[in-house]
């Protein structure tokens, strides 16, 4: 059974808290910087692996519009893996989006990165 357990962003693996910080930012090279040399991202049903591809993810994906990121929640599913909820609100179709950011994490980097709409 898995556990989920709300959590304040502090209290979130150093990994992801500074993977979102720099995330937020659109920076690039920070954010990658947290990620496994074989890392997949996947965003929207599209698959990013390797260095090249998430970082070119990273560097790119929304960069079309104008938005404010926040944290709405967070919790610890096992050691491995964690789930952080945003909220964008901002220049894109819809205006809001929740959305849920499932890490999975090897030695202390960013292995996987799947960020799929939260459940309503």
């Amino acid at each position: 059974m898995t556990q989920h357990t709300a959590l304040p962003s502090d209290l979130l693996p150093t990994t992801v808290r500074e993977f979102l910080a720099a995330h937020v930012v659109r920076d690039a090279g920070t954010a990658s910087s947290f990620l496994a040399e074989d890392a997949v991202i996947v965003d929207q049903d599209e698959t990013f692996r390797g260095r090249e591809e998430t970082y070119a993810f990273l560097r790119d994906a929304g960069s079309e519009f104008e938005y404010t990121t926040e944290q709405t929640g967070a919790h610890r599913v096992d050691d491995a893996h964690w789930v952080v909820t945003v909220r964008l609100a901002g220049t894109f179709p819809g205006g809001v989006a929740e959305l849920d950011y499932r890490f999975a994490l090897r030695d202390a980097l960013i292995a996987e990165l799947v960020i799929a709409n939260h459940p309503a």
